[in-house]
């Protein structure tokens, strides 16, 4: 049979799964992955951490010690997706030797109830850094205008860096410029940049959900021919920009001084319409030097029926331009799209995040009392993960 993950790593783009649990981590299935699967990394979010710990038994035993030492319930949560995160970071190492550090990384995300506060972004960033201790770690930043400023001063103390949340091009761009800034301040503090990595998660399926929403709204033939085109459409039009920076003078010194680009990587890429195709985001998003996080599911989908047909970004941009004129003619404002999804984006992961929070409340108080620690007020959020998308 072809292995046709494989012949998607060769075109250029790095698997990663964007799912993590302590089943999947004590059962082997993620070096399974890593080994069979082609899975060259791992992404998490508050709403993937909310439901990994609603599967009680595997975290009782930590619980237990958690609520006999009295710790709050916010170091109970960061002692707890640390642990996973680090062993993550263990089961991926054979990946982040065997590419100079550019592969191998496993994310986690800053509290993003911080998201427009800089400085308590880059402290916790810091604090997480220590936490885990582990090279092949990516720190995840949501990209809003005050995490521009945050990304810069993390990369600038040495520490790599996911940017998470991005969905315009005019973000995107300001992330790019702030990873610059950052590695020439890293630089000018004495850092190696050959071991500091970072990857810009640009958002994917969710802006189809948007614009198809209100293609429907507007009601036109004209406009319902446009479903299911802006997302795709987007993400090409951010390769060019990538394509533009990391061909510059700027990054060229930064390159000769060891540096490694940061790379796109195509997040929410589940697809969320069931009439389209289920891998349509990772075939019609191939190009070298990207990434592709996917839930597991979407994985085997890729390996079972995904088509690489090579490059099919690169030469796109023509035709993604003409989407965007075609979206605006309609009376579709991207602009107001991209916002909306920014905001919605934040909002979701702190519901997440307080999710998790009372999830693991309630599991130290039943523990505390002996009870075990049936973490069933996280199970609200177990079907929520993988439409959540993430990165």
């Amino acid at each position: 049979m072809t292995d046709k993950l494989n012949e998607l790593t060769a075109a250029g783009v790095a698997v990663w799964l964007d799912d993590l649990s302590r089943v999947r981590l004590s059962s082997g299935g993620l070096d399974q992955l890593r080994r069979e699967k082609h899975v060259a990394g791992v992404t998490t979010n508050p709403t993937i951490f909310a439901k990994a710990l609603s599967d009680a038994d595997e975290y009782n035993w930590q619980l237990r010690d958690l609520a006999t030492r009295g710790v709050d319930v916010e170091e109970a949560v960061r002692m707890l997706t640390t642990y996973d995160v680090r062993w993550a970071c263990d089961v991926m190492r054979p990946s982040y030797d065997g590419s100079d550090g550019v592969d191998g990384r496993v994310s986690i995300e800053v509290d993003p109830r911080s998201a427009h506060d800089a400085d308590k972004t880059v402290a916790e960033a810091k604090a997480l850094w220590w936490l885990v201790d582990r090279p092949n770690l990516f720190i995840k930043i949501p990209a809003t205008e005050e995490g521009l400023s945050a990304i810069t001063d993390t990369l600038a103390e040495g520490i790599s860096v996911n940017v998470t949340l991005i969905f315009g091009l005019d973000r995107y761009s300001a992330v790019m410029e702030a990873f610059l800034a950052g590695l020439e301040q890293a630089k000018a503090n004495g850092h190696d940049l050959s071991t500091i990595g970072s990857v810009a998660s640009f958002f994917v399926s969710r802006v189809d959900s948007e614009v198809d929403k209100r293609l429907e709204k507007v009601g036109s033939d004209q406009a319902k021919s446009l479903k299911g085109k802006a997302a795709v459409a987007n993400a090409q039009l951010a390769y060019e920009r990538y394509t533009e920076v990391f061909s510059s003078d700027r990054w060229k010194a930064l390159a000769a001084a060891g540096a490694h680009p940061q790379r796109p990587l195509w997040a929410s890429t589940s697809t969320k319409n069931p009439d389209y195709r289920d891998v349509i985001y990772v075939e019609e998003l191939i190009a070298a030097g990207t990434v592709n996080t996917m839930p597991e599911s979407v994985i085997h989908a890729y390996a079972d029926h995904g088509e690489t047909r090579g490059d099919t970004v690169t030469g796109s941009y023509d035709a993604a331009r003409k989407v965007f004129a075609d979206l605006e003619s309609v009376g579709v404002d991207m602009a107001d799209v991209i916002a909306t999804l920014e905001r919605e984006g934040v909002e979701k992961f702190e519901a997440s995040w307080q999710e998790l929070l009372d999830g693991v409340s309630k599991s130290l108080k039943a523990a505390a009392k002996g009870k075990g620690a049936p973490n069933k007020a996280a199970k609200g959020n177990a079907q929520a993960a993988e439409k959540a998308g993430g990165a």
